[in-house]
């Protein structure tokens, strides 16, 4: 299925492990994150992001193994399934993407840019997929250690814009090319803050710009002390907000009511541009 970057593109989380922030061991086994993909395909995801190896605050290294064991299995049962969501691996394991690539993902989502294996992009480019590329300050392990910037969106662009350039130079077709500024990946509130702010000054790039606020802590530290299962409403509002300034793909948990959120609020969004043209 081509995805329509027309609209608003939702990408359903599908976490096969055991200790991702918000939902880690709730699908940890393969038969019950098959039927969360296949929920999340329903409710109106296009893309269904599948990760065996978390990437939280202070998440440890997954070996290669134990990713392969725990994703593979659920991409290739979703894909068996023809549906009409694309199938994207959350990995920056080059062996883990090409299994899954193997197994019916369209989409590798690489929350290094590349870094961590430069050669996934060769593979991305020899296999015609898509990337995703995102911005990251350090490890998961150590991201959230005081991180510190001059200008956080000057600094974040500049290094999407170099990744996207590596990516081309390795062969990956520009067109294929997603850019996520990594919101919660080695920022502060404010961090967060103005990135969705000065969304804009990303999306100029000229990809498409993935935004993944879901259930994040920052959301909760603003909605006065609010746990992961209390952050919707937050979830909601940044998405909304990220669309107007022209995000494109926008990576939640709860994806029948941002779903819905953002279709609604498309609708105003291209009526005003409508009325300004």
């Amino acid at each position: 299925m081509a995805l329509d970057l027309s609209r608003p593109v939702v990408m359903g989380v599908v976490n096969v492990t055991p200790d991702s922030f918000s939902d880690g061991g709730r699908f940890a086994d393969a038969d019950t994150a098959v039927a969360h993909g296949k929920r999340l395909a329903r409710e109106g995801a296009a893309v269904l992001d599948i990760g065996g190896e978390s990437t939280r605050p202070r998440a440890a290294p997954v070996p290669e193994a134990e990713e392969l064991r725990r994703a593979i299995p659920v991409i290739s049962a979703l894909a068996a399934e023809d549906g009409d969501a694309e199938l994207s691996v959350d990995t920056t394991k080059p062996g883990v993407a090409q299994a899954a690539l193997a197994a019916g993902a369209t989409i590798v989502n690489d929350v290094s840019a590349f870094r961590a294996a430069p050669e996934m992009a060769g593979l991305v480019a020899g296999a015609g997929a898509m990337c995703c590329l995102m911005h990251m300050l350090g490890e998961p392990r150590t991201m959230q250690e005081a991180p510190r910037y001059d200008d956080v969106v000057s600094e974040v662009k500049a290094f999407l814009e170099e990744r996207l350039r590596f990516a081309t130079s390795e062969g990956v077709l520009e067109e294929r090319v997603w850019l996520d500024p990594g919101i919660g990946f080695g920022k502060t509130v404010e961090h967060n803050l103005e990135l969705l702010r000065r969304l804009g000054e990303l999306v100029a790039i000229g990809r498409p710009v993935v935004v993944g606020t879901s259930r994040k802590s920052f959301l909760g530290r603003l909605a006065g002390g609010r746990d992961e299962s209390e952050r919707l409403p937050g979830t909601i509002a940044t998405n909304v907000l990220a669309l107007e300034r022209g995000a494109t793909v926008f990576r939640v948990h709860d994806v029948a009511e941002v779903a819905d959120a953002l279709r609604v609020s498309a609708a105003v969004v291209g009526t005003r541009r409508e009325a300004h043209t």
